[in-house]
């Protein structure tokens, strides 16, 4: 069957889905990024990074193919900008098969899904978007979609309803989440691929740096790949964005991008050495100087630096964490030694302290 890709169903991501930041660091989707979709490899051969999970991603397919079946449902999960929707694309065209995309929020009612799922045709893909976000009697009608490959309908209301069974091409549903622990149980063992999307290291990035400065003709050398590598946060996304930006800057000099106008340009962007903006500085003098390192609820660290509560746990915090500068516990978030370190700040605690700070905080 021949590949072929089919704009989203049901409609735009909203607002929220998209992000409103206008940060340039933030890994949410904006519109903005649309001009990303060119630079996106078709193939996993070209994909760049998840090593481990790509091969035995090839391994799953040829074998699927071998056999003349589906390939069993896949979950893709971790923060936003780290290649969930490529990666469906390419699963997709290394299938052979029609591509169909939508997302949870665009999924109002149980009929709508329905509408979708019968249009499906053998072995096609169906990609869905912040699945986590499906309506909870939505979700319902997946659970024998995903196994059984039917749909189990009621028509009618009380005693006149009658249940009706419509059988559904094998097809694979993949789903993509930023946040796994908000699917239901019953959803989630229905997906038998499950692959936590890792930040990408920075040779990894300054390779996908390079190729995307090649499909878009912009002069770079190895330093300024690398070293807008090393700003881009462990994310694909946010490295293409800084090489647009960036690409005015040496356009100005006219020069190649070099090490020394990459960060040239970063300070002006206000990102700084290990690709931190304002807003993430400013959580961490928050909870170090304001509630002396934590632990601190992240509602109160949401008022005190005037941020939506969202942006700070799904933007920030994870590549926070991810590079050991804040601990999130029960109770709260508690800054470390190495946020200290960045801020300039004076760490005044022993190790046993911060222990028993997150003891407390498990208890």
């Amino acid at each position: 069957m021949k590949n072929k890709y089919i704009k989203s169903l049901g409609g735009e991501k909203d607002e929220e889905v998209l992000g409103s930041t206008g940060r340039i660091v933030s890994t949410e989707e904006s519109s903005k990024d649309a001009w990303q979709t060119s630079l996106r490899p078709q193939r996993l051969d070209d994909y760049i990074g998840q090593t481990a999970f790509k091969n035995n991603l090839k391994v799953y397919i040829e074998a699927a193919k071998g056999r003349g079946e589906s390939l069993d449902h896949v979950l893709l999960y971790g923060p936003p900008g780290l290649g969930k929707t490529t990666m469906a694309k390419i699963i997709a065209n290394e299938l052979g098969s029609q591509f169909k995309v939508t997302s949870g929020p665009a999924i109002a009612r149980p009929g709508e899904l329905a509408a979708i799922l019968t249009t499906l045709q053998e072995h096609d893909v169906l990609f869905i978007d912040e699945i986590h976000r499906l309506n909870r009697s939505v979700e319902e009608i997946l659970y024998s979609a995903m196994e059984d490959f039917a749909l189990d309908l009621v028509m009618g209301k009380g005693t006149g309803a009658t249940s009706v069974r419509i059988n559904l091409a094998p097809f694979t549903l993949i789903g993509a989440t930023t946040r796994p622990g908000s699917l239901s149980a019953p959803l989630r063992d229905r997906f038998l691929i499950n692959h936590h999307m890792e930040f990408y290291e920075p040779d990894e990035l300054k390779h996908i740096i390079t190729r995307a400065a090649g499909i878009l003709n912009i002069e770079i050398e190895e330093s300024g790949a690398a070293e807008i590598a090393r700003r881009s946060r462990g994310t694909p996304r946010i490295a293409n964005r800084l090489l647009k930006r960036i690409r005015d800057f040496a356009q100005i000099k006219n020069s190649a991008i070099t090490a020394e106008i990459a960060s040239e340009a970063m300070e002006a962007l206000h990102v700084d050495d290990i690709g931190l903006d304002d807003l993430d500085n400013e959580i961490l003098k928050c909870i170090i100087y304001k509630f002396n390192g934590g632990p601190v609820g992240v509602d109160t660290i949401s008022a005190a630096v005037s941020e939506e509560r969202n942006t700070i746990e799904d933007v920030c915090e994870p590549y926070l964490m991810q590079i050991g500068f804040i601990s999130r516990t029960p109770r709260g978030r508690i800054a470390m030694k190495a946020a200290y370190d960045h801020i300039g700040a004076v760490w005044d605690k022993k190790p046993e302290e911060v222990l028993r700070e997150e003891a407390d905080g498990d208890r």
